[in-house]
């Protein structure tokens, strides 16, 4: 994997008043829970926080969403609760970010300083 090289997954929730996002690690875990609970959140959710993005859909600035927003979009302050509807009822959106090439070590670069002599 070259620097820089990552994808998020992410899954977006568009509700009465705001748009939801909770972040995944693993996208294959995650389908394999939606028709099987028993297998753990914990397994493939990135961060138990619950964001908003202020209805700008998922590329908005994200926000922790307060317990009375959730209790007004859910019916219920509970996180968990909340995570859990936002990953049965939400769209998955996946990123990849490509990785990007530069020099390794950079002591093993020529550098070139003027007023030294010998340098062009």
């Amino acid at each position: 994997m070259t620097k820089g090289e990552a994808t998020q997954i992410k899954i977006h929730y568009k509700g009465k008043e705001d748009d939801y996002i909770v972040f995944v690690d693993d996208n294959e875990t995650y389908q394999k829970w939606l028709n099987d609970k028993s297998i753990p959140m914990a397994h493939f959710v990135s961060t138990f926080k619950v964001f908003v993005t202020g209805k700008q859909g998922t590329q908005g600035q994200l926000h922790d969403a307060a317990n009375l927003t959730l209790a007004a979009e859910f019916g219920t302050e509970s996180v968990d609760d909340s995570i859990k509807f936002i990953l049965e009822k939400g769209n998955v959106q996946e990123s990849s970010f490509p990785g990007r090439n530069g020099p390794k070590n950079d002591s093993q670069t020529i550098n070139i300083v003027n007023g030294q002599p010998n340098t062009r």
